[in-house]
């Protein structure tokens, strides 16, 4: 089964030409807003190629290989937009949001739960923790990481006491 990664939702359209607006916050937007990327949309992931894009105000705008129109782009509104987990080309260092998903987290050097997902707020995001059989959240911010070791499956944290 194919990994989709979660890159953003369709919100409006954009003049009559079948231009889309995409509101996203995801992290790597130039591995994938991309001339040709194929790209998946709603529950039923539906294939689209992208052919133009650009930045407009806090939108990704869009606009995709056979719509021209207006009209032929309705049937998007309000869809999510997914890529293809493989089809995005990472650097050394550059991991996704999803890659922590599972890890252990170490407090201490001590091994003491794991990670169960990552929540995006608005323009913040936190990282849902299950530690010692407690549901926490913690901000997803460099303050609070120390290390991430995909190797070894770990997350180091830095919390402030009684964070947790």
């Amino acid at each position: 089964m194919e990994d989709y990664i979660f890159i953003g939702k369709i919100v409006n359209t954009h003049g009559i030409k079948g231009e889309l607006r995409i509101l996203s916050n995801f992290k790597y937007k130039n591995k994938v807003f991309v001339q040709n990327r194929r790209i998946y949309i709603g529950e039923c992931k539906d294939e689209e190629i992208i052919v133009t894009y650009r930045k407009h105000k806090i939108f990704d705008m869009i606009t995709m290989e056979g719509y021209n129109n207006i009209n032929d782009v309705l049937k998007f509104l309000n869809k999510d937009v997914y890529v293809k987990k493989n089809d995005i080309d990472l650097g050394d260092g550059e991991y996704l949001d999803e890659d922590l998903i599972d890890l252990s987290i170490l407090l201490d050097n001590e091994n003491r739960g794991r990670v169960l997902a990552i929540k995006s707020f608005g323009s913040n995001k936190v990282i849902e923790v299950l530690i010692d059989g407690k549901v926490s959240l913690i901000p997803y911010h460099k303050d609070f990481i120390k290390n991430i070791d995909f190797i070894n499956k770990t997350i180091e944290f830095s919390l402030i006491e009684g964070m947790i």
